[in-house]
C-alpha cells in the first residue's frame, strides 16, 4: 500500500509504530473477552505467524496478478516512533504539517490525538464495513459464508472501531488456496486503486462518505479452537 500511494503522490512519509506487546494485547483483549477467549485468541495468532512460512507462493501470485510490491522503497523516509499517541509520536506528526493522513495497520488514534490533526484522516481496512469491523474480516466473511462481503474499506477515522464514514470499498473472490495467512495481503494488494481514488478526494476536499445501511458487528481474531473447528469442518483456515 505504501508502494502504491508513493507512485501517485510526492512527499509520501511513514511513521512506523513497533508491534503491540502480547502480554499488553492479552490483558486488554481478557479484560474484555475474558482470559479462555484471550489465550485462544494468542495462539491463533502464534499459529499465522508459523503458517506463513507455507504460503509463499500464494502470496507472491498475489503480487504478481495485482502488480504490486512487498519491497520496501528506500525513497520513502520512514520515521520509528513509540506510538502515534504519545507525545513524540503527535510532535513529529504536527512537524509533518500533513495533507491526508492515511492510517495501515495501526494502533487506535487516541480522541486527544485525532482532535489534534488537523487534516483528513483515512483508514485502510482488510473488512467491508459496517459487517465485517476490527479484525479478520476475509476470514469472517468466508467462515459465514458471505463471500459477496470478502473485501476491502477505506473510510474516514472517528473515535470508533472502523465506525467512520466510508468512502470506498473493494471485493475480491478468494480462491482454494487462500487462508488467514493470505486474505490480508489479498485484499490489500487489490485495494491500492481505492486507495489513491480517496486520497485524490482528501487533497481535493471532495470527500464524499457512504451511507451503507447494513447490520455493524465488531470482530476479533478467533480462538485457536474455533479456527481448527472451522478449518476440519468447513474446509475454512
Amino acid at each position: 500500500m505504501i508502494n502504491a500511494l508513493a507512485a501517485h503522490f510526492d512527499d509520501v512519509v511513514v511513521l512506523q509504530e513497533p508491534p503491540e506487546p502480547k502480554a499488553l494485547f492479552v490483558k486488554r483483549r481478557a479484560r474484555k473477552l475474558g482470559w479462555p477467549t484471550a489465550l485462544g485468541q494468542l495462539a491463533t495468532m502464534v499459529a499465522s505467524r508459523f503458517g506463513k512460512r507455507f504460503i509463499r507462493r500464494r502470496a507472491a501470485e498475489i503480487l504478481r496478478r495485482y502488480g504490486a510490491s512487498a519491497e520496501p522503497n528506500s525513497l520513502v523516509p520512514v520515521h520509528r516512533i513509540g506510538s502515534i499517541n504519545d507525545a513524540e509520536g503527535r510532535a513529529r506528526l504536527k512537524a509533518l504539517q500533513p495533507a491526508v493522513v492515511f492510517l495501515i495497520s495501526c494502533r487506535m488514534l487516541k480522541p486527544e490525538t485525532l482532535a489534534a490533526i488537523s487534516c483528513p484522516v483515512l483508514n485502510f481496512h482488510a473488512g467491508i464495513n459496517p459487517q465485517y469491523r476490527g479484525l479478520m474480516g476475509g476470514y469472517w466473511a468466508r467462515v459465514s459464508n458471505d463471500l459477496e462481503n470478502f473485501g476491502a474499506t477505506v473510510h474516514l477515522v472517528d473515535e470508533g472501531v472502523d465506525t467512520g464514514g466510508i468512502l470506498y470499498q473493494s471485493r475480491q473472490v478468494p480462491t482454494r488456496a487462500d487462508t488467514m495467512h493470505t486474505y490480508p495481503l489479498l485484499q490489500t494488494a487489490a485495494s491500492t486503486g481505492i486507495a489513491i481514488r480517496a486520497v485524490e478526494d482528501a487533497l481535493a476536499g471532495h470527500l464524499r462518505p457512504q451511507d451503507i445501511a447494513a447490520a455493524s458487528r465488531q470482530w476479533y481474531h478467533p480462538p485457536l479452537w474455533t479456527w481448527v473447528w472451522n478449518g476440519l469442518w468447513r474446509r475454512t483456515w
